[in-house]
């Protein structure tokens, strides 16, 4: 199972430099990309937010790239996981 969901969409600049961050760092991630499917575009509304790039880990929403966010969020993941 995934780590992260990340909320992107194609020609995002901040969306390719988290999802290399995610990938160096070995955290699973799916990428719900908003331009290929109207449906991850309406989760994303759901979610009261607009923007892209969204990391949801757990229940923590990490808006725009913010790798020290991330990494408390998988902290508590796991502690909690225990």
């Amino acid at each position: 199972m995934a780590q992260a969901i990340v909320y992107s969409s194609t020609h995002c600049n901040f969306c390719q430099q988290l999802k290399s961050y995610l990938t160096e760092q070995n955290i699973s991630f799916e990428e719900r990309n908003i331009d290929e499917k109207e449906e991850y575009f309406q989760e994303l509304s759901r979610l009261g937010v607009m923007s892209v790039p969204l990391t949801v880990i757990g229940e923590k929403q990490i808006l725009g790239f913010n790798p020290t966010r991330i990494k408390k969020a998988l902290a508590v993941l796991e502690e909690a996981a225990k």
